[in-house]
């Protein structure tokens, strides 16, 4: 099936009412392109560590929707130009002119799944769930994850990093706490390496289904694994619920901006000697988390670590 996508230009001041007027007239989903920087309200929770420059904002806006085989295309875009002109009696809509296109009726969904192949992390095999186990790797640790499409595959520097961290700090029987942990793939791994109880925490909700269907994937009970929706930096019931000097490893693999509070806060969860693992940081901001760190006199760095342009730094509470 083709979809024909329609393109609008603009202005960014008629942008929620070109919104509005589409769900009216019953267009599903569309795609607003400008140059407005992100407020710090909605960067919050964006796993993004540097936001791309953009031009100058000059006021002006591109709102592009599809229309598949199922809509009557004429009568649809006539509500469409009509509706403009409506709104234009209200705040400036710019030309209006519309450029159309086609384009191929794909599986959004599932298509990224082709670029996520089985690799390998030292003796360490992880997998995708629907990809089997390579002949020459059947001899390492198999750890199999489905991040779905609101978490990453591990594949990603940092995870890596954290996972290398974990191998080497990680002892039998240990307790862990997973801050951010999305698809649940840095306590599953943690789990596989002997530490005898995990509690993942994460701002998206998501992660409790994500995090019950990769343990279930690697055959870890529900009771070794245990999930929280929340934010450990400011949220007293999660610090609560999460428990005090009771973990023996913790590991956030996040950004620099968060794990610069995070560190100040982790200290009361982890018992004496408790090693946290951290990662997310972007070479360019190694300096900042490092100076949290040091500052803080309940933490010693005890090793750092690289990867490409990413930064691992391993501390250790006094």
């Amino acid at each position: 099936m083709k979809w024909s996508k329609f393109t609008v230009n603009t202005t960014t001041e008629a942008v929620d009412f070109i919104s509005e007027l589409f769900d009216e007239i019953g267009i599903e989903g569309i795609e607003i392109e400008d140059n407005i920087p992100l407020t710090e309200k909605e960067t919050k929770g964006m796993f993004i560590d540097i936001l791309p420059e953009l031009p100058p904002d000059e006021g002006k806006a591109r709102v592009s929707f599809y229309l598949d085989d199922t809509y009557n295309i004429p009568e649809t875009l006539e509500k469409v130009k009509e509706g403009l002109k409506e709104i234009g009696m209200f705040v400036s809509v710019g030309d209006c002119s519309i450029e159309a296109s086609e384009t191929e009726d794909k599986d959004w969904i599932n298509n990224w799944k082709q670029y996520f192949k089985p690799f390998t992390v030292d003796d360490i095999l992880i997998k995708p769930t629907w990809e089997e186990i390579p002949e020459e790797h059947k001899d390492k640790m198999l750890i199999q994850i489905d991040p779905g499409t609101a978490f990453g595959t591990g594949m990603h520097e940092t995870t890596q990093l954290c996972i290398r961290g974990l191998r080497k700090y990680l002892k039998e029987g240990d307790k862990l706490l997973d801050v951010g942990t999305g698809s649940g793939i840095l306590a599953i791994c943690g789990l596989k390496c002997g530490a005898s109880h995990a509690v993942g925490t994460d701002l998206d909700e998501n992660a409790i289904v994500a995090v019950g269907e990769n343990i279930e994937a690697n055959n870890i009970s529900k009771d070794d694994f245990f999930v929280l929706t929340g934010n450990l930096i400011d949220d007293k019931t999660i610090k609560d619920a999460v428990g005090y000097e009771c973990y023996d490893i913790a590991v956030a693999n996040i950004l620099a901006d968060v794990i610069i509070p995070l560190q100040v806060e982790m200290p009361p969860h982890l018992k004496k000697g408790g090693i946290f693992i951290t990662s997310g940081i972007i070479n360019m901001k190694e300096d900042a988390v490092r100076k949290a760190f040091e500052q803080n006199e309940e933490f010693e760095i005890v090793e750092t670590n690289y990867q490409g342009e990413w930064v691992s730094i391993v501390a250790r509470k006094k």
